[in-house]
């Protein structure tokens, strides 16, 4: 049996997402089975609709975001978000202990402060299988987090074309 390692992809440059799904495909290309969950993520992706194709790839969002930012929503909104955030890691941790998946990817987790702090995640962390190989995505890394990891890139942006006005394209950036 192998051991399953730990991997933090984070900061504020492009591609955190991108790394962890170049791995799921490496994964799924081996025959591994891969689950990826989406935190902070509702909207239509081509990355997704590709994941869906493989057999051994399940996808599990927390929908209930209404297509805005936690700032952008009231009180009510923000309560039902983060409520289907904390669902969704509750999920991902029974597929954590239960080995469910040999790539288990936790995309955006970093960041969903509000509903998931580190000590959850370190708990999900600490009674995973052995065997299970996890990825973290997420802005920002708390440093129990990056002690706990084997494998920690830190993505930092340079230039982007948003900061000009270019708007996310279908197909490059989602």
């Amino acid at each position: 049996m192998r051991k399953g390692l730990i991997h933090i992809y984070y900061g504020d440059g492009k591609g955190k997402t991108t790394c962890a799904l170049g791995m799921a495909l490496r994964a799924l290309g081996n025959g591994l089975r891969v689950q990826l969950y989406q935190f902070l993520k509702d909207a239509p992706s081509g990355e997704i609709e590709a994941l869906k194709r493989f057999e051994r790839a399940e996808v599990f969002r927390a929908g209930a975001g209404c297509g805005k930012f936690l700032w952008q929503m009231d009180r009510e909104e923000r309560e039902t978000f983060l409520a289907a955030q904390r669902r969704l890691l509750h999920r991902a941790c029974a597929c954590a202990v239960d080995s469910r998946a040999d790539l288990l990817i936790l995309d955006e987790i970093l960041s969903a402060g509000d509903a998931i702090g580190p000590q959850e995640i370190l708990e999900l962390l600490s009674r995973r299988a052995p065997e299970i190989e996890i990825v973290l995505t997420g802005h920002q890394a708390p440093p129990a987090l990056l002690a706990a990891a084997d494998y920690v890139t830190f993505l930092q942006k340079q230039k982007h074309p948003y900061d000009r006005g270019v708007s996310a394209r279908r197909g490059i950036e989602y």
